[in-house]
């Protein structure tokens, strides 16, 4: 039996839509002398990550824990303080490629939700990316109180978007993530890059 038609898509920020440049954090840790990675290391360890994005905790106080971790390598709680906000000045950066495919499936009718595990800065990012207007729904796990891959996560997203879990088309880069969307009901499709835009329009057929 296949499936109905998706009709609304979800599509993930963090590694689709936006993107890092990883010259970014390895510049700080050089310049303050630190191990290559390990700001990620530490802002990623889960202790100090899920409870900013299940809106526990500010990104503010996240950042402020990350600081306070770093500082055995640094030897100074100013200096860790200020790596720290150097390294989160970058925001990221839009794949235009994406971005048009997003604004292609909303003008052709098909409602485009933003589904992404963030922090309460997700809104700030938006606006100073110029993408405040191009969703018809933002789902951020810091507001939802629960992440992905958690299949209420997933029920929160299908009602923002006022769409059936199997008419919903769900896209991220993590394999967890797609395997909880697909749990939950949703159609799902992992991210390898803009190669996929052409799946996925075969997949909307709009």
């Amino acid at each position: 039996m296949s499936r109905e038609r998706a009709t609304a898509l979800l599509m993930d920020f963090d590694g689709v839509l936006r993107r890092w440049d990883p010259a970014v954090a390895a510049g700080v840790e050089r310049e303050y002398g630190l191990t290559e990675g390990v700001l990620g290391d530490i802002a990623m360890s889960w202790g100090l990550l899920q409870p900013v994005l299940t809106g526990q905790v500010s990104h503010a106080q996240w950042m402020d824990s990350v600081a306070d971790a770093l500082t055995p390598s640094v030897g100074d709680p100013g200096r860790a303080r200020a790596a720290v906000e150097e390294w989160q000045r970058h925001r990221g950066e839009v794949d235009l490629d994406v971005l048009a495919f997003l604004r292609e499936v909303r003008a052709a009718g098909v409602r485009v939700g933003l589904g992404t595990n963030a922090t309460d800065l997700l809104d700030a990012d938006l606006a100073a990316l110029g993408l405040t207007d191009e969703f018809d729904a933002v789902v951020n796990s810091a507001v939802v109180g629960v992440n992905k891959p958690a299949k209420e996560y997933f029920q929160a997203a299908c009602a923002a978007l006022e769409t059936s879990p199997s008419r919903v088309l769900f896209v991220d880069d993590e394999d967890r993530n797609v395997s909880g969307a697909r749990v939950a009901g949703l159609s799902a499709h992992r991210w390898t890059g803009p190669g996929d835009l052409r799946y996925l329009r075969a997949a909307l057929a709009y």
